[in-house]
């Protein structure tokens, strides 16, 4: 893969100092009279930082290169298709999108209350009725999402646009070949979202019990839709898995990595995390499944993955390395704690195993006071 080459190429030598935001060392002071080198106090905190930068440079070559040796290892990219499956082994890459259209389709109308709220929710009186689950919803989370003016009918046209979308989805519904279940499911959601949008426009209003009747009624079916999806998933993952450890050996199988990437909104018990788990080496599977959130799918998700793998890979020998006396910090090395988070906990009192009195928010001082004894 021609990024992965640019950027160990990109890497290597004076110029990764400058890839990962360092300067290089600054320049010899000048020799006094006697000999002695005369530098400025900035002078001699840059040669101190050299260091660091010395060191960033050293990890980046030494990570740049590990990336080429990882085997075996699949990256697992999450997408509308139930997730886009990667496995990398010493003779090359291939990729696979394992999981039944079913799955895609299941969840493209289940997420139609979730269409509807997105065209209407910017138009929410900024006061949360009484409503069973009033207390779960934040008043200040509300005023954020509820920006326009909740008198205004400006939400109309796109939500025309919507349901006309979801009328011809209902029309075409039948000869799309899915589960009768399936089918029956979608029909009731796409008829109780045309009724619901039908009565706004009609009216010319709506209101969050409104729209909370509407999605309520149509849960059972959601949670339907989500069934067939879920089994889709489960079939496609582990159908895949099995193919590709055939073609890996068990021996490689028992070492192999599994790399997650995923937003935040799911990165806590993610789906084909789920699922790969029970597929992999049960001792291995604390060390070797990697769940790594972010913000947003990155461009290249196999660069990112092992690019970050290597990374944990290096750092899990380094650990035990560099702290041999201290196995407590070494696993912070290895894990993901920082390696200033104890030492943080301590000086503030609150450390694993102390316990400190519950702090109360000032709201006039806008910040966090300790209870006084």
């Amino acid at each position: 893969m021609a990024t992965r080459r640019g950027f160990i190429t990109g890497a290597s030598g004076i110029g990764t100092a400058a890839l990962l935001g360092y300067a290089a060392a600054p320049q010899a002071a000048a020799a006094t009279a006697d000999g002695a080198a005369k530098v400025s106090p900035q002078q001699a905190k840059d040669s101190l930082l050299a260091v660091n930068a010395g060191m960033r440079t050293n990890y980046a070559v030494l990570k740049a290169e590990l990336i080429k040796h990882l085997s075996p290892v699949i990256v697992v990219q999450n997408d509308a298709k139930g997730g886009r499956f990667t496995l990398v082994t010493e003779s090359g890459q291939e990729s696979a999108n394992p999981v039944s259209e079913t799955f895609e389709l299941a969840k493209s109308i289940a997420h139609v209350p979730l269409g509807i709220f997105s065209v209407i929710a910017s138009y929410l009186a900024d006061h949360i009725p009484n409503l069973p689950n009033a207390d779960r919803i934040d008043p200040h989370d509300l005023l954020m999402v509820a920006f326009d003016d909740h008198t205004s009918t400006a939400w109309i046209p796109p939500l025309q646009a919507y349901a006309a979308t979801l009328t011809t989805a209902r029309r075409n519904l039948p000869d799309a070949g899915l589960p009768a279940a399936l089918t029956a499911s979608c029909g009731n959601i796409l008829d109780a979202a045309l009724r619901f949008i039908d009565t706004s426009v009609t009216t010319q209003s709506f209101d969050m019990k409104s729209f909370e009747d509407f999605s309520g009624s149509v849960y059972p079916d959601i949670r339907t839709n989500m069934e067939h999806a879920a089994q889709a998933q489960i079939k496609g993952v582990q159908d895949q898995m099995t193919a590709w450890r055939a073609k890996v050996g068990e021996t490689g199988w028992a070492d192999l990595y599994c790399v997650v990437i995923s937003q935040w909104t799911t990165s806590v018990l993610n789906q084909n995390t789920i699922i790969i788990k029970d597929c992999m080496n049960p001792a291995k599977v604390a060390t070797h499944l990697i769940d790594l959130p972010g913000l947003e799918n990155p461009v290249d998700p196999v660069f990112t993955a092992l690019d970050n793998l290597a990374r944990i890979v290096q750092d899990n020998v380094a650990a035990e390395m560099v702290f041999p006396k201290d196995t407590k910090v070494a696993d912070a090395l290895k894990g993901k704690e920082d390696l200033l988070s104890d030492e943080i906990l301590i000086q503030l009192g609150t450390a694993r195993g102390v316990t400190k009195s519950a702090p109360t928010y000032n709201m006039a001082a806008g910040a966090v006071c300790p209870i006084k004894k």
